[in-house]
């Protein structure tokens, strides 16, 4: 495997940065996961438009150009000669001190990691997920905007370990107004009563490309669409559940806390839009 990094590749045992980097002192940095199918990113300038203001929001100067950083993520991929993968694409602060002032932090590292992708098991999508209400709430909206998708994931990885704890393979995850957010790392989305519903991005949520597509895919259906606070009880007497990311694409859930959602199985709301959001991967 080669990792790019600024410029060069370097073998994944010889890919190294500074312990200076305020990435890695104090999570100061951004990134966005992605998606290739058949060698090509998918929604690849969606993901940079967001990578360009969430480095604005946090006055980090990208050190190339968006073309730049699209050639160099294709390149990265066809280097490792990954068809369908994952993308990290990763922005730090750079070289700093082992102080807070980012201003004498020097040259911005560019990181772009190319894998194979670690899917949910066939089997999850068949029979849906279950899934735990994490005790770690999401970090309130007015403490860090939550559209800066920050390398700082220690909320998230949190919750995680809560699932994992539980048994579980993805949790939910309340704001500090005990209303739905999302989970550790997919948004969610339920239909009930002929209604998709999901989280508006006030709820603190990151605002997620998949789930983006999703919405798009859902208006062109002609569905009637909710985005407004939502808490588990709509959870728990939907008919539908289901998960979007990046990794994930969609994912039906069928338990959350132990109760079952509609009649416990993959609904058909859920898997028309999965079909219909596999074919627009396979656009140009």
């Amino acid at each position: 495997m080669k990792i790019y990094i600024s410029g060069e590749y370097f073998e994944k045992e010889n890919a190294k940065v500074s312990v200076f980097d305020h990435g890695f002192l104090y999570g100061d940095g951004i990134f966005e996961g992605m998606r290739s199918y058949d060698g090509n990113v998918f929604r690849l300038r969606d993901h940079l438009d967001r990578l360009w203001e969430s480095a604005r929001s946090i006055q980090l100067t990208i050190p190339i150009t968006v073309e730049a950083m699209e050639k160099a993520v294709n390149e990265t991929l066809k280097i490792n000669e990954i068809s369908d993968g994952y993308i990290r694409l990763i922005v730090t602060r750079g070289r700093g001190t082992l102080g807070l002032d980012a201003h004498l932090c020097q040259h911005p590292q560019v990181i772009i990691i190319a894998d194979h992708l670690a899917l949910y098991p066939k089997e999850c999508y068949e029979k849906g997920l279950e899934i735990v209400t994490a005790s770690t709430i999401r970090t309130n909206p007015a403490m860090l905007g939550p559209q800066i998708k920050s390398m700082n994931y220690l909320n998230n990885i949190l919750a995680k370990i809560e699932g994992h704890q539980a048994g579980c393979a993805e949790v939910l995850m309340l704001n500090s107004k005990g209303e739905v957010a999302e989970c550790s790392g997919d948004n969610i989305f339920i239909f009930k009563r002929n209604r998709l519903h999901t989280p508006s991005p006030d709820a603190g949520i990151l605002e997620g490309t998949t789930r983006r597509v999703v919405l798009e895919l859902a208006a062109e259906l002609g569905m009637n669409i909710k985005e407004a606070p939502m808490t588990r009880h709509d959870i728990y007497t939907a008919d539908e559940c289901f998960l979007t990311g990046s990794a994930a694409e969609l994912i039906p859930v069928v338990k959350l806390d132990g109760r079952t959602i509609g009649n416990g199985l993959p609904g058909t709301v859920t898997k028309k839009l999965l079909e219909r959001f596999r074919a627009e991967t396979k656009k140009r």
